[in-house]
């Protein structure tokens, strides 16, 4: 028997000609032979339709290459009783089809597809050795890029700081039956010494999750999730499970073994960011939202604040274009729009009609103007930017349909609404470029204040790199309404 440079054995020469490496596999039929441990599977299902679209698989091989695997529904009831998480396997004749180009778990190009006559059998004695599992992880800031595209799914590993909103130094309890209800749990995790993350874990990841937590004797500190999706949630990064995710702890892999090393060598770190500045939004009046700007201390920051709106702000458009995909403003091209986020760079894409809405807004402190962006426009006038466009060019008659809209009377009629509003301040707050505030999330008056924990699973309408172009943007857009015609609207409304 030979042997390989790095100590694994191989399978003789007659037996090598029978099996392909998954690094070689190509697109077509395959009458070959693969050899691979079965790391995870999970059904995948249509959200929509409500449909099962097939079983998915993560395959390794023993040079260390991860795949995907797909058997349609069809099949499942075929391959399924032989199939168990760590075991190793050979796969004679298969499919090699393109891998999908959103959400993949895997680098390679290609999925391993079970056709008709594909054989599974179980190795119980490989004459290779196989690694037990095989991870990608990613960075705050390859989050953050990839954030709400829909691209790759990657793992992250860090130290847990809150769990549905109680601190991991206090031994949290975990309420089995109130997670079941809400199909969730979320963490702020930080890695290594990273900005702190809100980590959704849903349904199957939340009851796992909340099992394994609740097994350890001492509360567990290092958290790894697989397969997590970057989304905008409250105006802030979060990362979500899927169906294919899975949750390790302390002690349960390697890459966990050595984090909580790490992490016990720099024990300052458990300690340098204080998870109560992070989850709360703190309430502020205007002028103190300010004075805290100015201070040299400062950092990005969410606060809630009472405020009642004073106008529209006109002289820039209250609505801008946006990309269908991923809500960044699109520019006209030669024969099509295309989308200006250079992470996103669709071409020929679908218009769609997003709030950027600048309202003046005073309480008893001071004044500031306020930038209503995506849900936060729909929240106030309880109508979808695109909604009231289509009203105007339809009682219009599509007339001067290349002109701006004016400003609606959705937008006007809040006029003198107080309401509570939860605002960000960003870097270029911090910096002076703008003292606009954007705003994340309209409350009513009578919601108590928030925390990170009790946020709705709604996605916004844009990261927050994205949202300060439209704001900056807007500067420089064509009037919705003059001022004479906001006056004019404004005397209409009085008069009713």
């Amino acid at each position: 028997m030979a042997m390989k440079p790095h100590g694994k054995s191989i399978v003789s020469s007659d037996y090598d000609e029978k099996v392909l490496f998954l690094k070689d596999l190509s697109l077509g039929p395959h009458e070959a032979q693969l050899r691979f441990r079965l790391i995870h599977f999970w059904e995948a299902w249509n959200p929509l339709k409500k449909t099962l679209i097939g079983m998915e698989m993560l395959l390794l091989d023993e040079q260390g290459t991860v795949i995907q695997g797909f058997i349609s529904p069809g099949r499942i009831e075929t391959y399924l009783p032989k199939m168990k998480r760590g075991s190793v396997y050979k796969l004679d004749n298969f499919y090699g089809s393109r891998n999908k180009s959103v959400f993949r778990v895997a680098d390679h190009t290609v999925t391993v597809s079970f056709s008709w006559n594909s054989e599974l059998t179980v190795l119980l004695d490989c004459p290779s050795q196989f690694d037990d599992d095989r991870f990608r992880f990613h960075s705050y800031e390859e989050f953050q890029a990839n954030c709400d595209l829909k691209g790759d799914l990657y793992d992250v590993v860090g130290h847990m700081k809150l769990v549905n909103g109680q601190s991991i130094h206090e031994a949290p309890v975990l309420d089995e039956v109130e997670i079941a209800k809400a199909r969730r749990v979320l963490i702020h995790v930080q890695s290594h010494d990273g900005p702190v993350m809100k980590l959704y874990l849903w349904d199957q990841a939340a009851r796992k999750f909340c099992k394994k937590f609740k097994s350890y004797e001492g509360t567990p500190t290092v958290l790894l999730v697989t397969t997590v999706n970057t989304k905008t949630l409250g105006g802030t990064l979060a990362l979500t499970s899927m169906s294919s995710s899975r949750v390790f702890m302390d002690y349960d892999v390697q890459p966990t073994i050595d984090y909580f090393s790490w992490l016990g060598s720099n024990p300052d770190i458990a300690e340098q960011v204080n998870a109560e500045v992070v989850t709360k939004r703190e309430t502020m009046t205007i002028g103190e939202i300010f004075s805290y700007i100015e201070q040299e201390s400062a950092k990005d920051a969410f606060f809630e604040c009472t405020a009642t709106i004073d106008d529209v702000v006109h002289g820039s458009s209250w609505y801008y274009i946006a990309c269908s995909g991923c809500h960044s403003k699109v520019s006209k091209g030669p024969t099509s729009l295309l989308c200006t986020n250079k992470k996103c760079g669709k071409v020929n894409v679908s218009g769609v009609p997003q709030y950027l809405s600048k309202i003046s807004v005073y309480d008893n402190s001071d004044q500031a103007v306020f930038v209503l962006l995506g849900d936060a426009g729909r929240e106030l006038t309880g109508k979808p930017a695109s909604e009231l466009v289509r009203s105007y060019f339809e009682a219009n008659g599509n007339e001067g349909v290349n002109l701006e809209v004016p400003i609606p009377e959705a937008l006007i009629s809040t006029i003198g609404q107080k309401h509570k509003f939860c605002v960000k301040v960003t870097e270029h707050n911090l910096s002076g470029k703008t003292r606009s505030l954007t705003v994340t999330k309209i409350l009513s008056l009578d919601t108590p204040p928030a925390t990170a924990s009790s946020e709705d699973n709604h996605t916004t309408a844009t990261s927050e790199e994205t949202s300060q172009n439209r704001v900056d943007s807007a500067d420089g857009s064509k009037g919705a309404c003059c001022s004479s015609e906001l006056e004019r609207a404004k005397r209409r409304k009085c008069g009713n």
